[in-house]
């Protein structure tokens, strides 16, 4: 697995897709806390976590769409399924490589909080809701991302794959709240990601959250190993 790991972020940084996920999220991330904190006189961080929401939403995708369909595309993929190492260890490797990159890019946004302090007090309690909850999403797209990767070897349908299903998981609220069946509509609810995400900003750090995501997480790991395995014996 730690070969896997390293092979595959040396790789991020050897080509412009590292480099430029961790510029986007800089940029958008410095843009919104100049907007919503210095210019408009707030001490809250909480919009700029909310907003990087849908930014994380799109770009996350750029970033595991090669994780797997690459190999497939140019035809190394039995090659690595072959390898001396488990299934599990290599979407493991895989899945942490890309959120070491990610934790890279967010990782200038406990700064922000930083500068602020040095003029005003902040709520450290929310500042650190809204890194744990942008963790746990993070870990959430790329599962997610790293699973679509899997089913093809074509990386722009990775991506628009990914971004689309991002999108559906965002939209179980709205869906929700249209269902007329009272326990189905919960039911769906429930399953939403921004809902638990936005309790996170708010600095509200319950248990049942982190395993929710944790749990996305591993369903999608799962899923991917299961693909594997099934293209190993093909």
């Amino acid at each position: 697995m730690s070969a896997i790991l390293k092979r595959e972020i040396s790789a991020y940084f050897t080509a412009p897709v590292g480099y430029v996920f961790v510029a986007v999220c800089i940029l958008t991330s410095g843009l919104f806390f100049y907007l919503t904190a210095l210019s408009a006189g707030s001490t809250d961080l909480s919009p700029v976590f909310q907003l990087m929401f849908f930014v994380l939403m799109i770009f996350v995708p750029i970033l595991t769409m090669r994780l797997m369909s690459e190999e497939k595309r140019q035809k190394a993929d039995q090659l690595l399924l072959t390898a001396p190492v488990s299934l599990s260890g290599l979407v493991i490797g895989k899945f942490l490589s890309a959120f070491a990159v990610f934790l890279i890019a967010i990782s200038v946004m406990p700064v922000y909080g930083l500068v602020l302090s040095f003029f005003v007090k902040i709520s450290w309690l929310t500042l650190w809701g809204n890194v744990a909850g942008i963790v746990f999403l993070g870990g959430v797209y790329i599962s997610l991302g790293l699973f679509i990767s899997s089913l093809t070897e074509n990386q722009m349908i990775a991506a628009v794959g990914s971004i689309f299903l991002n999108i559906v998981i965002f939209l179980f609220n709205a869906l929700g709240s249209v269902i007329p069946v009272k326990v189905v509509a919960e039911a769906v609810q429930n399953l939403s990601v921004y809902d638990r995400y936005f309790q996170f900003t708010l600095g509200i750090f319950e248990l049942s959250n982190a395993l929710f995501f944790l749990s996305i997480m591993a369903i999608f790991l799962f899923l991917t190993v299961r693909v594997l395995e099934k293209r190993r014996w093909a």
